[in-house]
């Protein structure tokens, strides 16, 4: 039986920790090749794994089943190549990205979906050899993908070698290509912090209703409350530092000019969403969060708190992190490193009481996409 292989793409810099995930989830799987923000592994025999796996990553931004790659001295022998290796697999829709260049924030570079890309995308798409095989709306490479459905997957590792695999989608990452969105900041935007805010709230689909009250500890100078004000959302941002006049002036928004473990717990009374984003190590970010979530007159809901990985003992100690707040009662738990996080990791929790009572308090398994 011919090997089998899986890739994963990254943010360049996480390789040493999908490798530690990876050796302690699938103790099975050996790498095989690596590059910044790629990496190959080959599967055991009778691995079991399915299109729509879960490789219960926090660091791994896409992955599938790898078909290995395809080189050319122009689009045409790249194009021809990726249905080649493809041998009849039945897909229905196509995603291709870029290896990332560089590290989020080095020479201001941001992961996204480049014009490469989707000039793959369109030229691959060309070439389908059969014109009912794709979804109706697969000429659009952003329209993501639906449950279920068979995606080929063409990685631009360098401008003459493309990494083709598949995936079927599942998880929410699943249907976006490479596990990005191509997010534009609005021009009165004061900080990137705006295109984390928006991502983890695509990514988690928390369900927070307009109108909810939302509390953001770390909150200036403001670019994650716009994303929270602009969803509708009543906020309350807690900092020591000066929030822009700009989210001042807003009529939902209110200033606490203190440090969260300052703040009366009855601020929080109200509260039923709460986001943190503090550059402190991930322990004391869960100390201030953990002492007013928990307290007896704060009932807060659900949450997105970003744990900055300072040290590099931290990545590896994300999977306590996460059993730590599953410990404080929620009962759905995920991590993941956004395409828009920098050294960090975002955490979504969330209460959902049908499962807390048929659980009988215990914490689940924590998910990681």
């Amino acid at each position: 039986m011919a090997s089998e292989f899986a890739f994963v793409t990254c943010q360049v810099g996480a390789e040493r920790a999908i490798k530690t995930e990876l050796a302690r989830r699938w103790p099975g799987f050996r790498l095989a090749y690596s590059r910044p923000g790629f990496l190959t592994f080959k599967l055991p025999d009778n691995h079991g794994l399915v299109g729509d796996f879960d490789l219960e990553s926090t660091f791994a931004r896409a992955y599938g089943f790898s078909l290995g790659k395809v080189t050319g001295d122009g689009p045409e022998d790249l194009v021809r190549g990726v249905w080649d290796v493809l041998a009849g697999r039945p897909v229905r829709r196509i995603h291709c990205w870029p290896r990332d260049a560089a590290r989020p924030g080095e020479h201001g570079f941001e992961p996204t979906l480049s014009r490469a890309a989707f000039e793959a995308h369109e030229a691959i798409r060309r070439r389908c050899p059969r014109a009912d095989m794709l979804a109706d709306d697969a000429g659009d490479m952003e329209a993501p993908g639906r449950t279920g459905e068979f995606v080929l997957d063409c990685v631009l590792a360098e401008p003459r070698e493309w990494w083709v695999g598949y995936h079927r989608v599942k998880s929410v990452a699943s249907r976006w290509p490479g596990g990005m969105l191509r997010l534009e900041m609005p021009p009165d935007t004061v900080s990137r912090a705006w295109l984390k805010m928006e991502e983890a709230l695509r990514w988690s689909e928390l369900p927070i209703p307009a109108g909810a009250r939302c509390a953001e500890i770390g909150s200036a100078p403001g670019g994650a409350s716009q994303a929270l004000l602009g969803r509708g959302f009543a906020v309350v941002g807690i900092d020591p530092a000066e929030m822009d006049p700009a989210v001042l002036a807003h009529p939902d928004f209110k200033h606490i000019r203190r440090r969260a473990m300052h703040v009366p717990r009855r601020e929080f009374r109200k509260i039923r969403w709460l986001t943190s984003d503090m550059n402190v190590a991930p322990h004391y970010t869960c100390d201030v969060v953990e002492a007013i979530v928990t307290h007896p007159e704060v009932h807060v809901r659900g949450m997105l708190l970003t744990l900055k990985l300072l040290e590099p003992d931290h990545a590896d100690r994300v999977p306590e992190y996460v059993e730590r707040i599953c410990g404080w009662g929620y009962n759905v738990v995920r991590a993941r490193q956004l395409q828009h996080n920098r050294q960090e990791v975002c955490v979504a929790a969330l209460q959902k009481p049908f499962l807390r009572k048929s659980l009988g308090g215990r914490a689940p398994r924590s998910d990681s996409h």
